[in-house]
């Protein structure tokens, strides 16, 4: 039996730095210590020829929930995730006061470049949930 109780969520994508900011700002993940030398990630990152910026992570402060990290990749996204992340924001709610928990983190996450896709009601058997795209276009699912 395997010993391994961490994992890491990886995503290819084309500006990681970017990414981990969204991220950041839609899960409430840290960015790793700016470098020695530079006042932000932006400055250190100006100072980086484009294709230097191969990789950029973001974690749980808490550190309990898994560490994202964004690798750069030189093919753009084609077809739908195969794997997407669900934000857990309405969690234990139901009826009018769930779906109105998911419209506005929806509305504080298309203010951050989030794209709405499709708000799924409740039906009876499932209960409400919107399907959103990152800024780059990656799937993932407001529960």
């Amino acid at each position: 039996m395997s010993t391994i109780k961490q994992f890491q969520v990886t995503f290819d994508c084309a500006e990681p730095a970017s990414l981990a900011a969204f991220w950041c700002e839609v899960l409430g993940y840290v960015l790793p210590t700016v470098p020695k030398g530079f006042a932000t990630w932006q400055e250190y990152h100006r100072s980086l020829p484009p294709e230097d910026e191969i990789y950029f992570a973001c974690s749980d402060p808490s550190g309990v929930a898994p560490r994202l990290l964004f690798q750069r990749v030189p093919e753009g996204k084609t077809v739908k995730n195969r794997v997407h992340l669900d934000v857990r924001v309405a969690a234990g709610l139901v009826g009018d006061e769930r779906l109105a928990a998911l419209e506005a983190e929806c509305a504080r996450l298309t203010a951050l470049g989030a794209k709405h896709v499709l708000t799924q009601r409740a039906d009876g058997v499932n209960e409400s949930c919107i399907t959103m795209q990152d800024i780059e276009g990656n799937e993932f699912c407001l529960d």
